[in-house]
């Protein structure tokens, strides 16, 4: 199909211009010029979420692309450049978006800002966790190394800074593992079970995150606000989701300044 067509030489002219160690301008989902994207990055699922971020935490922050109505903006925290780019859900979409982010931007740093569902007892709702690794039932793995059970895994030096982060702003998180899942309504998920094994939370996206950040040999590291449970039944609001889990916020945007 010519959208097909257009897609290949878009991704043929991307890979001449890496080849020649150049960053370039615009992808198929990210209309932003060369400089525009900071290494450091917040990825937020929802545009909203980003928007939210960037007009209420960031100074001049700068609007560079709303291709799709996934908005990305770019601005500084505490004199250092910060860019805050949506993603959408599930792993396809935030893994088109890492993908141009690292090799088109030349994104060094990314954290995910997300919510998850509780399934553990001993997490509460507005709970912020940090994801020192994500299991996942995504074919996204099992497509890259075939019989290898690859584990993907947050940043260590990330882990460690959000951790002395959340520390310094006596804010509690709880650190651990959580799943990145294909399907949000998924009735066939042996979510008891998953808890008995130390799974604290249930999201889309941190699996793919992380093993594409692996590749690149760039640093990720996913954090999260507990949105709804599991257990209680308990759930906030669409508006609460976009603007007020502002704890995880913090905790990220003092993690992606550390040096």
């Amino acid at each position: 199909c010519m959208l097909c067509d257009v897609i290949k030489i878009l991704a043929a002219y991307a890979t001449n211009r890496r080849s020649k160690g150049e960053l370039f301008m615009s992808t198929p989902h990210i209309a932003a010029e060369k400089g525009e994207i900071a290494e450091r990055i917040l990825l937020p699922g929802d545009p909203l979420r980003a928007k939210f971020i960037a007009e209420n935490f960031l100074d001049n922050a700068k609007e560079y692309t709303s291709i799709r109505n996934i908005l990305g903006y770019t601005g500084t925290y505490k004199g250092v450049p910060i860019s805050v780019q949506g993603t959408g859900m599930g792993i396809p979409s935030i893994s088109i978006y890492v993908h141009e982010l690292i090799h088109a931007f030349g994104c060094k740093k990314l954290i995910r800002v997300g919510t998850c569902g509780a399934m553990h007892k001993d997490v509460k709702l507005r709970d912020v966790l940090i994801a020192q690794a994500a299991s996942t039932d995504s074919s996204l793995i099992r497509n890259i190394f075939n019989n290898i059970n690859f584990c993907p895994i947050a940043d260590y030096s990330l882990l460690e800074k959000a951790v002395a982060s959340a520390r310094k702003l006596n804010l509690p998180v709880k650190v651990g593992n959580v799943i990145s899942v294909d399907r949000f309504y998924d009735k066939d998920i042996d979510n008891p079970r998953l808890t008995t094994y130390g799974i604290l939370g249930v999201e889309m996206e941190a699996a793919g995150l992380y093993t594409l950040a692996a590749e690149a040999h760039v640093r990720a590291l996913a954090l999260f606000t507990v949105s709804d449970h599991l257990l209680t039944g308990e759930g906030c609001t669409v508006e609460e989701r976009q603007t007020s889990f502002q704890d995880m916020m913090k905790i990220a945007l003092e993690t992606i300044i550390e040096e």
